[in-house]
């Protein structure tokens, strides 16, 4: 996995609204995407292009049809590798102990 192009294509708005409406409904045709953004056909293949450099969409020929699928697996992998290990309960002690510290040093 190209761990630089997967945050890069993460770190555009629209890219990861694309990828949102894929995640609703993965499987939809560059018109259906489209249709919920208000930029060209270009703009958004452009974007789709960059997603599909990453290996977060994948793409399927159906006749003279593109159909757009959702890859979750670089995102898993993302968790996996850096977030996974700061679950919730780690986090949660973490901020008691901070917030503690916060308190005695206000005392």
């Amino acid at each position: 996995m190209d761990v630089d192009r997967v945050f890069k294509a993460l770190a555009d708005p629209t890219r990861r609204r694309l990828l949102d409406a894929l995640r609703r409904r993965s499987g939809q045709t560059l018109g259906e995407l489209c249709a919920n953004l208000d930029m060209t056909r270009q703009a958004v293949t452009q974007h789709l292009e960059r997603l599909e450099g990453a290996n977060l969409v994948a793409i399927v020929r159906r006749g003279r049809e593109k159909l757009h699928y959702l890859n979750p697996v670089p995102i898993q992998e993302i968790y996996e590798r850096w977030i996974e290990k700061y679950e919730r309960r780690h986090l949660k002690a973490l901020s008691d102990v901070k917030q503690k510290a916060e308190r005695g040093s206000h005392e």
